[in-house]
This record gives C-alpha cells, sequence and structure tokens, in this order.
C-alpha cells in the first residue's frame, strides 16, 4: 500500500485515515482516565459502607445500641448537638453512586475538621417496631484521622 504524505494545507487534508482500533483503544484509554475515582474515594466508600452497615445493624439491635453508635459516631466538633430519638431508631438506606466531596458543608457556620461527604440515603425511622417516618435525603459523612464519623439525627417539630 502506498502512503500519501500529508502536508498541512495539501488536497491530502480531506484524505484522513483513522484506524478504528486505534480510536477505540484510545477513546477508552481516555475515559479509563478520565472516570477513575482519585485515591481517596475507595477509602471514603469503604468507610461508608462500614458506617451504614454498623448503623443499621444497630438500628435492628434496638434503640439504646443505636443511641450509642450515634454517640460514638458523632463528629467530636459536634458532640454537644447530638439528642436523644426515645425509641425510635432510623434506619439509612444510602445510594452509594451519589457520594460525593462536600467541601462547602458547615452546619450552623462551623466547618467540621475532616474530608466531607455527603450522600443520598432513604430514611426509615421505626418506633416500637412499627415504621413511623419514611423519606430521602442526605447524610453528611466525615473522614477525620482514618476514622468516618456523622451527624446524629434531630427530629425536628
Amino acid at each position: 500500500m502506498r502512503r500519501t504524505p500529508r502536508v498541512p494545507g495539501s488536497a491530502a487534508r480531506g484524505r484522513f485515515r483513522c484506524r478504528p482500533g486505534v480510536l477505540i483503544g484510545t477513546s477508552a484509554a481516555f475515559l479509563a482516565v478520565a472516570c477513575a475515582p482519585s485515591p481517596a474515594e475507595p477509602a471514603a466508600i469503604r468507610l461508608a459502607q462500614q458506617y451504614f452497615a454498623a448503623n443499621n445493624a444497630a438500628a435492628r439491635s434496638g434503640p439504646q445500641a443505636q443511641q450509642e453508635f450515634f454517640r460514638r459516631t458523632q463528629h467530636p466538633d459536634f458532640t454537644d448537638r447530638s439528642c436523644d430519638l426515645g425509641e425510635t431508631t432510623v434506619e439509612l438506606d444510602p445510594a452509594m453512586s451519589t457520594l460525593r466531596p462536600d467541601p462547602d458543608y458547615a452546619p450552623d457556620g462551623l466547618r467540621p475538621r475532616g474530608e466531607v461527604w455527603v450522600v443520598g440515603v432513604e430514611v426509615t425511622t421505626r418506633t416500637a417496631g412499627t415504621v413511623t417516618g419514611h423519606q430521602i435525603g442526605s447524610q453528611h459523612l466525615v473522614v477525620l484521622d482514618g476514622r468516618l464519623h456523622g451527624f446524629a439525627p434531630c427530629p425536628s417539630g
């Protein structure tokens, strides 16, 4: 096969031949790099999955176990902002694909120390085993010193 030299500005410009295998391979490599998670994300995902599993296990064990879970995992800058949920438990079902950094999160104007993340969650509350509430919202989590901290829910109204 004879090659036609490509000279800028020449008539050969319209004869550019693309080799599909090269283009597809290049596109796949670009997408793999562009879509690859940052090194921090796998740790945040793993910690968040553990947090939600532990929360839901505590909720299944009852209100006292869950209250202890919330006390133990409350962000250290916000220990004075936890609530007693009484006989209510809170089950959280996260949509992990929505987990993303949220560096601007500052409840009551106070920015928590650490890497702040937010994730969409489906929340189900139960009192004495009966569903008393169900909604979709978001949950903020913070990775601080290798541990994941949350913010205990406080019912409003």
